[in-house]
Parts: C-alpha cells; sequence; structure tokens
C-alpha cells in the first residue's frame, strides 16, 4: 500500500473510532478547521448516536412508548456504547436490546425499570421479523381434505417463513394493546405487569403481521410442527395436554383449522 493510501486508512479509521468513541480523534490525524480550530467532530459524534437511537425507536416503537422519550434515549445510548452497530442497514440495529436490557435488569443500573420492557422489546423485534420474513403459498383446507386416510400418520406440516414461536415471562399483552391503541403523544395508563411464562405466536400475512398468545397445549402442538414432527407424533403431543385419550385427534384437528384461517400452514 502506498504512503497516501496509508494516510488515509489511517484517518478514516480514526473517524471511526472518534465517532463510535464519542472522544477525540488521536492527535495529527484529522485536519484542523478552516478557522485553525480542533476538527468539528462533535457534530459528527452526535448525529452518530442520534442516527442509531432514532433506528432503535422505530425497531422498537412500542417499547419506545412505554419507556417515554428520556428512559428510550439513555438505553438506547447505553446499547449502542455496548453493542456498536455492525450491518450494513440500521434495520437489523437492535438484535441484541432484550438481552441486554435482561443484563440492566440483574445490575439493577436503573436503565430498565421493570423486567416486562424487556419481553415487550422482544415482541417489538419479533413483529418486525416477522414483517421483513420471505413470503410463501399457504395451504388451502381442500387439499389436506383430498387426502387418503393412509396419509395422515406420516403427514409434515411446514409454517409460513414469517411464523415465530417467542417465549416470554411476563403478560406483556395488556399494556401492548393499550399502547399501540393510545394517541400519538399521549401518555396512557398502563396495567402492572403480571408474571407469565407462556409463548407467543408472530405472524404476517398479507403485509399486515399479528400476534396472539398461546396456551400450553398449542404452543407445544406448534413446536412439534416447527421441529417436522408428523401428525401422528402431534396427537401425542396434544394427548399430554388432555383430560382423555380420545381428545387428543380432535384437539389437534381443531388446532389445524385454526392454522389455516390464520395462514400459518405455507404447505406438507
Amino acid at each position: 500500500m502506498t504512503p497516501g493510501l496509508d494516510a488515509l486508512r489511517a484517518q478514516q479509521q480514526a473517524l471511526d473510532a472518534a465517532l463510535r468513541s464519542g472522544g477525540a480523534a488521536a492527535p495529527g490525524l484529522l485536519r484542523r478547521s478552516l478557522r485553525g480550530g480542533p476538527a468539528r467532530l462533535d457534530i459528527y459524534q452526535h448525529a452518530y448516536a442520534a442516527r442509531l437511537v432514532g433506528a432503535l425507536r422505530d425497531n422498537f416503537e412500542v417499547l419506545a412508548r412505554a419507556m417515554g422519550d428520556a428512559a428510550f434515549d439513555a438505553l438506547g445510548r447505553a446499547y449502542l456504547a455496548a453493542h456498536p452497530s455492525r450491518q450494513p442497514s440500521v434495520r437489523w440495529f437492535g438484535h441484541r436490546l432484550a438481552d441486554f436490557m435482561d443484563t440492566c435488569c440483574a445490575a439493577d443500573d436503573g436503565l430498565v425499570p421493570h423486567p416486562a420492557l424487556a419481553d415487550l422489546a422482544r415482541l417489538d423485534w419479533a413483529l418486525r421479523g416477522a414483517f421483513d420474513a420471505a413470503d410463501g403459498p399457504l395451504l388451502v383446507a381442500d387439499r389436506l381434505a383430498a387426502l387418503p386416510a393412509d396419509a395422515w400418520p406420516g403427514l409434515r406440516l411446514a409454517l409460513h417463513p414469517s411464523v415465530a414461536l417467542l417465549p416470554v415471562q411476563w403478560a406483556v399483552g395488556p399494556a401492548w394493546h393499550v399502547l399501540r391503541a393510545a394517541p400519538a403523544g399521549s401518555e396512557p395508563a398502563l396495567p402492572a405487569p403480571q408474571p407469565l411464562a407462556h409463548t407467543l405466536l408472530v405472524w404476517r400475512r398479507g403485509l399486515g403481521t399479528h400476534w396472539r398468545a398461546l396456551d400450553a397445549r398449542e404452543a407445544a402442538l406448534l413446536a412439534a410442527v416447527a421441529a417436522g414432527q408428523p401428525f401422528a407424533a402431534l396427537c401425542e403431543t396434544a394427548a399430554a395436554h388432555c383430560a382423555a385419550p380420545g381428545e387428543a385427534v380432535p384437539a389437534v384437528v381443531a388446532a389445524l383449522q385454526q392454522w389455516l384461517a390464520d395462514g400459518l400452514v405455507a404447505g406438507t
């Protein structure tokens, strides 16, 4: 590499380090201002952090409303310092935010007022992921109705690419609905978070993203589908959650009908 390119590379690295750290650049590597003063890095440092925190606000819209501007800004800047962006697109900035929030709660550092907010972040991120997921054809009931009886035990269902099963530890649904329904700029009163270990189903149909809470039986059935288990194994899974053995097959059939209506199944 020529000396000129070496100098350019050193300047680029110095600028990058100064923008990420928020501190001063290494002496002599950045030119002084036209008036002879130090390089005005503060403008770019502010813009760098503000743009990425703004990207977090876009990616975690409901979480940002729940926390408020000041608290979310403080969280975003702390996350940026701990996990600088490594992706070319700001759309993917924030994939570790929920885990970072768990760490903040464990450290009791004041950045996250309640651990339920981390699950709210997980739901926000999962809905964004469902929106961006690949498309695919949906299975129609007529195709299943045409199957011979002996084909059902080995039948394996394929979920739509947007489908995600999201384990959470708190009942975040009530707060999420209040925040989504509240007018912009308002500060609605939120219900107190309640501990509840359960699974949320997230998916996209058309251009709309959806989610709902699952009971233990449906969560286990969808997990079995995602793992590639055949219909016979789904019935065994359902039997473990039914009061009587004869309830298992009707339970799986009822769940399948709901999945088809929701647009969760892409094929067999």
